[in-house]
């Protein structure tokens, strides 16, 4: 249910049906929101396989929806409602940083926090904007720059100087004046027309399956080892003392497990700008989603593995308990045990791979300036003229999505 309304939000959002795709989003969140483990399908998850238990998303997918449910309100011109989704933003983004305190895993997110200081600052609120602001520059100097390569944008030091000028926070303004190694310049005339231009590249990546084969190597005391050499691994479990217990297992010798795993829909371009009759603007890297899906399943395999090898010892315990019984119903269920064994490979795959974005300045007299799509040379591949609604007096919001994505390897 949940990655219907996700896949359902972003079709309606891409379609230009704002409403009909927040009340998707919206569906989305509260059963995400409301997601409680259900003991029946844990406990039938350790004798089929985890796709029998709810999707309730990854951290950074559900980060996203609000994202998409914040951009969907600019549209439509509600900027009250699209901070209601920031502040949502923010009591998910202090529940990820309180459920992990490693600073080597996905746990905070740049590109929300600067997409929150651009809401605030589109909706005159500077005192919030530079909190949001620097916020989001903390994480990409302090996480992105380490785990995902991607160093603070450009456009975020120009706005949290602007934002810190206007709120006149002037010993933070000179502070970041020293740290960035230039001096703040309001250079947005006052009749110019502002749009913050997003370029959503390519497709998330897509989860598949891989599986390692593991000996089984009896120990003592009611243990077991589940072991591969080529990789280097190695799992105690526990089966019970007895005989009856060292039967079950300790007959097997080599068995299979499968986890999930992501591969990647690297992007056919490689950048992008605007260009308007005075400027150009590159779009600067802000958020790489599949570098943090990878990361993120990263960091929680040796959780899926142990998980993995929980289902793989219940169903091989049932398995011997049964041949005791009877030898045809216990190699029918050690065909169907074989059969059920495989990974969750559900995900969110109409997410983009990565997201740019640029502040765009258009002269009082333009209304349309040129998105110029780049190849990996830097060359241009295809020009696309567009005029965007501008909203009088207020920051305007675009988002532009390139779907075109190599097939994974």
């Amino acid at each position: 249910k949940l990655l219907h309304f996700l896949n359902m939000g972003v079709v309606y959002h891409y379609t230009g049906q704002y409403a009909l795709s927040n009340e998707a989003f919206e569906k989305a969140y509260v059963i995400a929101d409301t997601y409680h483990k259900n003991i029946l399908d844990e406990s039938l998850a350790l004798v089929s396989n985890p796709k029998v238990i709810e999707y309730k998303g990854e951290d950074f997918e559900l980060l996203q929806l609000h994202y998409f449910k914040a951009l969907n309100f600019l549209y439509l011109n509600d900027y009250e409602a699209a901070l209601v989704e920031c502040r949502r933003m923010n009591i998910k983004l202090n529940a990820l940083n309180d459920k992990y305190q490693s600073n080597h895993r996905y746990r905070r997110d740049a590109f929300i926090q600067n997409l929150m200081g651009l809401i605030y600052d589109a909706s005159g609120d500077a005192n919030n904007a530079f909190i949001a602001y620097r916020n989001a520059y903390d994480i990409y100097k302090e996480d992105y720059s380490q785990l995902y390569n991607i160093q603070p944008p450009h456009q975020l030091k120009l706005d949290l100087l602007r934002a810190a000028a206007n709120t006149g926070f002037y010993d933070q303004l000179e502070f970041y004046e020293k740290e960035f190694g230039f001096k703040y310049t309001n250079d947005i005339p006052k009749s110019s027309k502002q749009l913050i231009l997003f370029w959503q590249n390519g497709l998330g990546p897509v989860k598949d399956e891989w599986s390692i084969d593991f000996t089984i190597i009896g120990g003592s005391d009611g243990w077991v080892y589940f072991n591969n050499d080529f990789m280097g691994l190695s799992f105690p479990f526990y089966i019970g003392t007895g005989e009856e217990a060292k039967k079950q297992l300790g007959g097997l010798k080599i068995i299979r497990i499968a986890f999930p795993k992501y591969l990647e829909r690297k992007p056919l371009y490689a950048g992008a700008r605007a260009v308007t009759s005075n400027k150009s603007y590159e779009l600067e890297l802000a958020q790489d989603i599949n570098a943090i899906a990878f990361k993120s399943l990263e960091d929680r395999m040796l959780r899926e593995m142990g998980k993995a090898l929980m289902r793989l010892a219940t169903k091989q315990a049932a398995e011997m308990a049964l041949r005791k019984e009877n030898q045809n119903a216990g190699m029918a269920l050690g065909l169907v045990n074989a059969i059920s064994e495989q990974a969750d490979t559900r995900n969110w795959q109409t997410i983009p791979h990565s997201i740019s974005y640029s502040r765009i300045i258009l002269p009082e007299n333009e209304t349309t300036f040129q998105l110029e799509i780049l190849a990996a040379n830097q060359n241009t591949v295809k020009t696309i003229t567009i005029e965007p609604k501008f909203n009088k007096g207020k920051t305007s919001f675009l988002m532009f999505h390139s779907l075109q994505s190599h097939l994974p390897l």
